[in-house]
């Protein structure tokens, strides 16, 4: 069975309401709702949804009223791990739905929006990926960083189809000239530069994985309220001590996605040009 694991648990400060739900596409969809729809069409089978219990009643509601046909798991990221204001990070929202998944299964982000075809390639592979093997979609960094605003990045180091870095970057944002910049690491970055997205394909034995190192880090880090458990930062140690290989998958597809309310509808006209009502 292969998964599609949502990370909708994000608190969406910046944007000020529930990020997960706004309105994006031009038939009143939300960034997950394409996610869901391309992911079924991709052959996914089962769709896990990791949320904060705040929410939770308004986004089984919405799905309940545009996917009523799909079967769809929730989990509350506040009801796994000990409590605090805010989520774990984005490897804690993924251990936090291990119950709920059986086999291969996608990571995407609530609020992205990946594009069909990236998911099509990504689960052509899913029936032969080992068991110590990963997959990530990578993306053109001038193809997702927006019109406004400033963004961060994992920028990859890829030698031929394999990662060997990702780099979080921060502050970056397209100058009048039409160059890309970053605040740190300060400097001008490529505009073709690969990075991710966020939009992982993974073994099962990730979880066991990411509970060892869950362990770990509320020993180091579970008195720091700010503290994150990070999927990039698992993956690169994962890397490091050779217990997982990730392959980049190139996409042509362009991202979008929404930070701040200003954003909305930028958005709405990204969509608008790649998505028509029920498609």
């Amino acid at each position: 069975m292969l998964t599609l694991v949502v990370m909708a648990a994000g608190l969406g400060s910046r944007f000020g309401g529930t990020k997960q739900l706004a309105a994006v596409g031009p038939d009143g969809e939300a960034f997950l709702d394409f996610a869901i729809r391309d992911a079924l069409d991709a052959s996914v089978s089962k769709v896990v949804l990791v949320v904060r219990s705040d929410i939770e009643d308004d986004i089984r509601c919405h799905i309940a009223t545009r996917h009523p046909e799909v079967p769809v798991a929730f989990v509350c990221q506040d009801h796994h791990g000990p409590p605090r204001a805010r989520p774990w990070g984005t490897a804690h929202a993924v251990l936090a739905a291990a119950a709920e998944v059986n086999g291969t299964f996608l990571v995407v982000n609530a609020d992205d929006y990946y594009g069909r075809s990236v998911y099509q390639t990504l689960c052509s592979t899913a029936s032969s990926l080992p068991a110590n093997r990963a997959l990530l979609a990578g993306y053109r960094l001038d193809r997702t960083v927006p019109e406004l605003g400033k963004v961060s990045r994992g920028v990859c180091s890829v030698n031929a189809t394999e990662l060997v870095a990702l780099v979080e970057t921060h502050g970056i944002n397209r100058l009048s000239d039409g160059s890309i910049v970053a605040a740190d690491p300060a400097g001008i970055v490529a505009a073709d530069a690969t990075v991710s997205m966020n939009l992982w394909m993974f073994p099962h034995r990730l979880f066991g994985l990411l509970e060892r190192g869950f362990s770990r880090f509320l020993d180091d880090h579970g008195h720091d309220g700010e503290a994150e458990y990070l999927l990039a930062t698992v993956v690169a140690e994962l890397m490091g001590a050779g217990e997982l290989t990730v392959g980049v998958v190139p996409t042509s597809e362009s991202w979008v996605g929404i930070t701040n309310p200003d954003d909305l509808e930028v958005a709405r006209r990204q969509i608008a040009k790649t998505r028509q009502p029920n498609a």
